[in-house]
């Protein structure tokens, strides 16, 4: 059937199918989903569709329940496309035939008069979604007190930070970008710009990094030409960053493939770094250093607002697998460290237990940090632990979820 804009809602019906019932992420799902897409504004649209979904996937429903005489099942094709169907209404400002033109056809041979009832029903009634998403019950649960201020930072999709080579240059960037910044070295701009067009960008004069992401580096301060490990370095930002402050780096990774994407980035930065393929639990330093920075794999979930998928994909067994291996790299990591070098321990979660419960493990001197070398706005816990999440900063944009701590051998 061609009718235009067809494809790509389809696809976003089986992006969001690919997290919800094999627990893929959207980047894993998008090659397979958007392969029938043509074009880079129906691609870009699969994907809103389905990041918006997920996003408010809960309040989605409690409006098709409540148009429903008999709830339809949480897995029933109907309720997705629904889902799809007010997603586009509510959040993209899509025009309601449009709509409608565009979603009924993804029930051919099922229930099509049933989601025109409960969609017709609900645009006359001229229903809204809330400021704030509600999030899943068990990912309530599992922030408690947090999640009502979390949540508040999850309603839009980031805006574009951008980390500058050249930090003394920030007012410089900020004005030739059009841009905001929010300390030394960071230009924020607003969401939807191409990057690649950006002015800069051929001549390695920034890269893009989440604010939050960019704090980790920034807590070893100047290297002046000593040595420092990059641990779980791919795609890259942060090897940048501390080749930039003057560190010698050694970039270690076990992914070939994002790897490339590393080296890619210092040939158009033009910094250096010793690059290494292997895994951290079986690879040896033939030396000590003088500092390492472990930003380790992780559940992510502190990436929900430009990644919703993390709502929906993780659980209690995902978050005991991953503190399982971070325990083993900080083990590690920790003797790999001369004496008087300092680790920084750092993971994209809002989880507690790979976080905080892992840094009360952690053999070596806390570090604490001061606010001064934080944003304005950010302070350190009580602990002089630093911990970030989508809420905070929302004034102007909000950051993503991080933890990050600090010792010294």
């Amino acid at each position: 059937m061609d009718i235009p804009g067809l494809p790509a809602r389809r696809a976003a019906l089986n992006l969001i199918d690919a997290v919800l019932r094999r627990g893929e992420t959207l980047d894993q799902a998008g090659g397979s989903a958007l392969a029938r897409v043509s074009g880079d504004a129906d691609r870009a649209l699969a994907r809103a569709i389905a990041g918006e979904v997920l996003r408010w996937r809960t309040d989605l429903d409690e409006l098709i329940d409540s148009a429903t005489r008999l709830p339809l099942a949480p897995d029933a094709k109907a309720r997705a496309v629904l889902q799809i169907m007010l997603a586009q209404v509510l959040r993209l400002e899509t025009p309601a035939h449009a709509v409608i033109a565009t979603g009924l056809p993804l029930l051919m041979g099922g229930p099509r008069r049933l989601a025109h009832g409960v969609f017709s029903t609900l645009t006359k009634r001229e229903v809204a979604l809330p400021d704030v998403p509600t999030l899943p019950e068990d990912v309530a649960g599992r922030w408690g007190a947090r999640g009502e201020a979390i949540a508040a930072g999850l309603a839009e999709p980031p805006p574009l930070d951008l980390a500058l080579r050249h930090p003394e240059q920030t007012a410089e960037w900020a004005e030739r970008l059009g841009g905001t910044s929010l300390m030394p070295g960071h230009v924020r701009l607003a969401r939807g710009t191409a990057v690649e067009h950006l002015e800069g960008f051929r001549d390695g004069a920034w890269w893009v990094q989440d604010l939050a992401a960019s704090l980790p580096a920034r807590l070893l301060g100047a290297g002046h030409g000593k040595r420092v490990l990059d641990l779980c370095a791919a795609p890259g930002g942060k090897t940048l960053q501390l080749a930039a402050a003057g560190w010698q780096v050694t970039a270690l990774d076990n992914s070939k493939r994002r790897l490339e994407r590393l080296r890619d980035n210092l040939k158009r930065i033009g910094l250096e770094a010793e690059v290494v393929q292997a895994d951290v639990l079986t690879w040896e330093p033939e030396e000590r250093f003088d500092a390492i920075l472990l930003d380790a794999p992780c559940t992510a979930t502190g990436t929900a607002r430009r990644h919703p998928d993390v709502l929906h994909r993780i659980g209690e067994r995902q978050i005991e697998e991953m503190t399982a291996l971070q325990e083993k790299m900080l083990d590690r990591a920790s003797g790999w460290l001369k004496p008087g070098g300092q680790l920084v321990y750092a993971v994209c979660s809002l989880e507690v237990e790979e976080g905080e419960d892992q840094a009360d493990k952690v053999a070596l001197t806390p570090v604490p940090v001061a606010a001064s070398e934080l944003p304005e706005g950010l302070e350190p816990s009580a602990e002089g632990w630093v911990r970030t999440d989508p809420g905070m900063l929302a004034e102007v944009g909000g950051l993503d979820g991080f933890f990050v701590g600090r010792w010294q051998k």
